[in-house]
Parts: C-alpha cells; sequence; structure tokens
C-alpha cells in the first residue's frame, strides 16, 4: 500500500465530488465539506454508535467464515474422497446469491445480530472455502513428500505445509470479498433493525430527507470497507512479505 496513491485518490475524489456538487446545486448532493462538519459532528453520537455496530457485525462475520471456511477447505484440498463428495454441492451452491435467503434467515434466526452476522459469514465462507480448497489442492507434491519424509504425519502436515500455504489464498479471499461484505450489511441493516450504518442511511436520514447526515453515513460505511481492506493489506504484508517482491 502507497500512501502517497491513497491520498491522491481521496483528493481527486474530493475535487470532483465539489465540482458535481457545483454542477447540480441541489440539496440531494451537498458539498463535502458540509458533509465532512456533520461526519465529525455526529461521529462521536449516533452515528459513531451504529459505525460500532456495523464494525462488530462484519468482523465477527469475517471471523465465522474464516474459523469454517479453512479447515474445510484444506481438507477437501487434501482428501480427494471429500472433494469428489462435496464439490457437486458445492458446484450448485457457490453461484446462488445467498442474499436472496436473507428473508428466511431473518425468519429463523430473528432481527438481531445473529442473522446479519450469518448472511455476511456464509456468503464469505464459500468463497474462502473454493480459494483454500484450490490452494490446497494445488501444493506440489514434493513438497510434501520432503516433509513426509522426515517422519511428519497429517497433523504436522496441516499444521507446517498447509495451513501456512493457505493464508496467502485466505487474504486473497478476504480483499475480494470485503466490497461484498460491505454491500451485504447494508442490506441486512436496511430492514428489520434498528441499529447499524445500514438503518442509519435508510431510516433515519435519507428516508426524512437529511442529505448531509445521509451522505455522512455512506462516508462512515466506506472508511468502514477500506479500514477492513488496509487490514487485510497489511496482514498481507506482515504474512507473506514474499508477494512484495511479485
Amino acid at each position: 500500500m502507497r500512501w502517497r496513491d491513497v491520498g491522491i485518490g481521496l483528493l481527486t475524489m474530493l475535487v470532483l465530488w465539489q465540482l458535481l456538487a457545483w454542477a447540480i446545486n441541489r440539496p440531494v448532493l451537498p458539498a463535502p465539506l458540509e458533509v465532512l462538519s456533520v461526519f465529525f459532528r455526529d461521529i462521536a453520537g449516533d452515528l459513531g454508535r451504529h459505525l460500532l455496530i456495523s464494525t462488530w457485525r462484519v468482523t465477527a462475520a469475517i471471523l465465522f467464515a474464516v474459523i469454517l471456511a479453512v479447515p474445510v477447505g484444506l481438507g477437501l484440498g487434501q482428501i480427494g474422497a471429500l472433494d469428489s463428495l462435496f464439490s457437486p454441492l458445492i458446484y450448485i451452491v457457490y453461484p446462488i446469491p445467498k442474499i436472496v435467503f436473507l428473508p428466511v434467515i431473518l425468519v429463523l434466526l430473528g432481527a438481531g445480530d445473529g442473522s446479519k452476522i450469518f448472511i455476511i459469514g456464509i456468503i464469505l465462507f464459500f468463497q474462502i472455502l473454493v480459494v483454500v480448497r484450490d490452494a490446497a489442492r494445488d501444493l506440489r507434491p514434493e513438497l510434501i513428500l520432503s516433509v513426509r519424509s522426515i517422519g511428519a504425519g497429517r497433523r504436522a502436515l496441516y499444521r507446517f505445509v498447509y495451513f501456512p500455504a493457505a493464508i496467502p489464498a485466505v487474504l486473497t479471499a478476504l480483499r475480494v470479498s470485503v466490497g461484498t461484505a460491505i454491500a451485504v450489511l447494508f442490506i441486512a441493516e436496511s430492514f428489520a433493525t434498528t441499529s447499524g450504518l445500514g438503518y442509519y442511511i435508510i431510516t433515519e436520514t435519507w428516508g426524512v430527507l437529511k442529505y448531509p447526515e445521509m451522505y455522512s453515513g455512506v462516508l462512515a460505511m466506506s472508511i468502514l470497507g477500506l479500514g477492513l481492506y488496509f487490514l487485510i493489506d497489511l496482514l498481507d504484508h506482515r504474512l507473506c512479505p514474499w508477494r512484495e517482491n511479485k
């Protein structure tokens, strides 16, 4: 990550936003300085509370997906019989947009945090599962044989070969999935709830035509997505430093 590029990108976005606000010249698109003023005014209050709730939900969903998908993906990637058994099911279920099951999940789990975490987690689960499975399946046989030649059993192989090899795949899947996770979070929080940034944007601001407040909510959700992306990028640099040279 190059902070110079991030700064240039943000400055460019603000300039384009200001030009567009001047061109439209309507309350529906306030100027960036007005939105930033509202954002910093409200972040210590109601907006900050909604941001914390959304952050908790999406973070819990990511952890839920990683904890489940990584061991399952490693198992499928290295145990051919299991892969043959479950691959047809994954092939059918993976392309289905899981967000369509949100009404069913809300009925089963209720309108609390559990339903939001579950729907985001199940979407990320399949994305991580497929990437980790393919990474484990593509491990070079000579690498595995060399570790087995010194007496390593299956547990040692998973600990010292399969799991380290899966870390780049997990981080890549998470980096690609951050946008999806935030989009699903917004949809899940847009109804049948009384908290979260989706609720704040749709019900508390857009629904009553508070446009500066609405854009401050959009800004908060954007910052949440960017923060997660930069965190994953930082983990990638720390855990997989060899990839920086590629």
